[in-house]
């Protein structure tokens, strides 16, 4: 029943330590190389356009359109990657959360070995 309802205590906590995780890993994985090309030929065709004398009335929408892009791409990018961060922190923190249970069953199991072990030989010294 303790482990029940220390296991929901700490859940929250780990959730929120793998979404803050996840999003710090998703922003920066966000922008990656795929989309930094896209933005710069972007920038290229707009650069041509105007250099051509083509009305600022065209290359404008083209320029705000790319950049629109750009943002929707990385903006989806993002989002997959948070998923995907968050299932794996997620999935790293239980672990971490087990082994550390695992780990305090073990001390808490010699705990109760020595203090059996000291009360058995106490208990041979009054005998003998």
């Amino acid at each position: 029943m303790k482990e029940k309802s220390s296991a929901k205590q700490v859940k929250p906590e780990i959730e929120q330590a793998a979404a803050q995780r996840a999003k710090i890993k998703a922003r920066a994985a966000r922008w990656d190389l795929d989309v930094a090309v896209f933005l710069f030929l972007v920038l290229i065709i707009v650069i041509i356009l105007l250099f051509q004398d083509i009305g600022v009335e065209v290359v404008s929408p083209l320029a705000v359109f790319g950049l629109s892009m750009v943002w929707l791409v990385g903006w989806r990018r993002g989002k997959v990657l948070y998923q995907r961060f968050y299932e794996e922190e997620m999935f790293r923190l239980e672990q971490e959360k087990r082994a550390t249970a695992e780990e305090n069953t073990d001390i808490d199991e010699k705990i109760e070995a020595t203090i059996e072990d000291i009360v058995q030989r106490a208990l041979r010294k009054r005998w003998h």
